[in-house]
């Protein structure tokens, strides 16, 4: 059976997706960490990019050691500038009394001077990854401010158009009850270019294969059949 780098390289293409917003959709079942991951060791294989993460879930130190495993020294990555981590620390850093908005405010401008130093750099510069581990915690950050997250998520989106970025961001979409207005999450539905949706099997577990993910590509969804495929997890 295909490794899950492979499947992914087939739902959404084997080069990074440039210029593009992708949603990574997970549930409590199954954990879409590791499609992240998958990406940020591809962004980071390319000599002429750089990824700006923004890690909301973990330290440094959990990610380093989940890519070493994979083959990739993060700490190298970071060192030689084509890594910029950004934590939870430089949105509360911005946090003024209870003025959640500053706080966003910052997380933004610290993205801004990432994504504009590694323009700066004298070699041709490739594509910048913004990737966002997860979503769902920044909103819980924010005091649960969907306006505030709704105008970051945007304002980040406007990088793919207007510096030549893409937007990577991992979501929790069963944080939404069912009788709720999904707002933040129709949103993000509504702006990205490819949506992956890790999901666990109808058939509940197997031997090998825990779970399955759901590519959709917004601009093929004239083509059903090629567009909406369904691909086995190995965890």
């Amino acid at each position: 059976m295909a490794e899950p780098g492979d499947l992914l390289a087939e739902a959404i293409g084997h080069s990074p997706p440039v210029g593009r917003v992708v949603l990574i959709g997970d549930c409590v079942e199954i954990s879409g960490a590791f499609l992240l991951h998958l990406l940020l060791k591809r962004c980071l294989s390319l000599d002429s990019s750089s990824v700006v993460f923004i890690a909301l879930s973990h330290p440094f130190s959990h990610y380093d050691r989940i890519l070493r495993k994979m083959g990739c020294n993060l700490s190298v990555q970071r060192k030689n500038e084509k890594l910029h981590f950004l934590g939870l620390q430089d949105f509360s850093a911005g946090c003024k009394g209870n003025s959640i908005d500053h706080g966003f405010c910052k997380l933004y401008n610290e993205i801004r001077k990432a994504v504009e130093a590694a323009r700066s750099k004298e070699i041709k510069a490739g594509c910048v990854f913004i990737m966002i581990d997860d979503l769902s915690l920044l909103e819980i950050a924010g005091d649960g401010s969907d306006n505030d997250v709704l105008d970051f998520v945007h304002y980040c989106a406007t990088f793919t158009s207007k510096m030549d970025c893409s937007l990577i961001i991992l979501n929790h979409d069963d944080v939404y009850s069912s009788e709720e207005a999904p707002g933040l999450l129709t949103h993000l539905q509504h702006i990205s270019d490819i949506e992956i949706k890790a999901a666990p099997l109808n058939t509940g577990l197997a031997a090998d294969v825990h779970g399955q993910f759901l590519s959709l590509n917004s601009e093929i969804h004239s083509e059903p059949v090629n567009g909406n495929t369904l691909y086995p997890l190995l965890l």
